[in-house]
């Protein structure tokens, strides 16, 4: 209670005006070369991630994409090949499956390449609470967990390697997330289990990992940003059922912009020299603004960090 009462006391209405002022803010672009450098994106078979990719080809960028449809990515991977003559590979991993997320990254730890920038992209969202294979709820697993044990496996090989870049595709909807995580009820059965709640808590829970690796990556040239995507019209919730499907195309994609406007973002934070040195900083595309007091909580980032080495499978 001591917790939740101290959320309650941060939240500031000036927060609210930053929100609704950077909705209407002009998208900063970055229009340098990026030749020769690598990009690995998750998530890229479409959507967010699919224009990202074809963004950073566009400007000289090679790329890994890690993706759970084999088919998929060899064609996207071909197609981008004869656009733009860079170089793209594609590993598969279902985020769904702990052992698929670690099979890649230390495919990625172990081998000789230098990774510039690394895109976290992949992600669900779920009106139904669902468990995987590793009895860990969906959208907990892919939103947040994935991206944590990528980002651990990798962390000391982009600390020795130079400059990098980590960039988390989060969400306002973090905010949902009113009351912040609850560490000891992540299976759902002691609260009321919904959609946007569910993924607040995924969202709330990859910005409290971001503040630890902030720590972790301090005094190096590896930095670690997450940004809200706009509201841009992509296949996340296409899982779900009629009636959601029903509301999300006549009324949610009707007033969505093109996932390019995302890409141009994602480029600029990426590459832009107006963000060396930014670290731990959460952006609206390119508008910095600061996140839920829930996201916010040192006390409560160490002891996801903890327990996230345990559902991972890192200790």
């Amino acid at each position: 209670m001591i917790r939740v009462n101290k959320y309650w006391k941060e939240y500031k209405l000036s927060q609210m005006w930053a929100m609704r002022r950077n909705k209407k803010a002009e998208i900063k672009e970055c229009d340098e070369d990026f030749k020769e450098k690598l990009v690995v994106i998750t998530g890229a078979t479409s959507g967010i991630g699919y224009y990202t990719a074809r963004k950073y080809a566009l400007h000289g960028a090679n790329l890994i994409l890690i993706n759970r449809n084999e088919e998929k990515s060899f064609t996207i991977c071909e197609e981008i090949r004869q656009d733009f003559g860079i170089e793209c590979e594609y590993k598969i991993a279902d985020f769904t499956r702990i052992s698929d997320v670690q099979k890649v990254g230390y495919e990625l730890l172990d081998s000789d390449i230098k990774i510039d920038i690394l895109i976290h992209n992949a992600g669900v969202y779920s009106t139904k609470k669902i468990f995987t294979e590793d009895n860990i709820e969906l959208v907990f697993q892919v939103d947040y967990l994935g991206s944590f044990i990528l980002n651990y496996i990798l962390k000391d090989k982009l600390k020795t390697q130079g400059n990098t870049r980590i960039i988390l595709v989060n969400s306002e909807g973090h905010r949902f997330a009113i009351l912040g995580l609850s560490l000891d009820d992540l299976d759902w059965e002691d609260h009321h289990y919904s959609g946007l709640r569910s993924y607040g808590k995924a969202k709330t829970a990859q910005l409290l990992s971001m503040i630890s690796f902030d720590d972790y990556f301090k005094d190096s040239e590896v930095s670690i940003n997450a940004m809200h995507p706009g509201s841009v019209k992509t296949n996340m919730g296409e899982n779900n059922g009629k009636i959601y499907r029903f509301f999300k195309h006549h009324f949610v994609d009707r007033a969505a912009k093109s996932p390019e406007i995302s890409a141009q973002a994602l480029y600029y934070l990426g590459v832009s020299n107006e963000i060396n040195g930014v670290s731990g900083k959460f952006f609206r595309l390119t508008s910095e603004e600061e996140p839920a007091p829930p996201a916010l909580d040192r006390e409560v980032a160490d002891e996801l960090w903890s327990l996230s080495i345990k559902l991972g499978g890192l200790e």
